[in-house]
């Protein structure tokens, strides 16, 4: 009887799916200069000062960022952007200049 329970056991938790939850984005504005563009992988380097919503001290970061927010983005051009962090991923989701 021992070794049926442990197998009802075993097959009631492969049958229950793990339910995994997945932090919320965070969000946060900053502003800086485009170091870096490069629309076909759809990734940009800003150079920020400090983040404190998103962990993140002044620096130089590539981020990713739809194609289509590049559009008259330039190297050298100061900008004003939304970045988000989730599931260890930094992204831009607004760039405006």
């Amino acid at each position: 009887m021992h070794s049926s329970f442990i197998g009802v056991l075993a097959a009631a938790a492969v049958a229950v799916p793990m339910v995994v939850s997945a932090a919320p984005p965070v969000q946060a504005h900053a502003q800086g200069t485009v170091v870096r563009v490069n629309a076909a992988q759809g990734k940009i380097a800003i150079q920020h000062g400090q983040i404190p919503a998103l962990d993140l001290p002044a620096m130089t970061l590539v981020y990713h960022i739809a194609p289509a927010l590049l559009r008259g983005i330039a190297v050298g051009d100061s900008v004003s952007f939304t970045a988000e962090r989730a599931g260890g991923q930094y992204r831009i989701v607004d760039l405006k200049k």
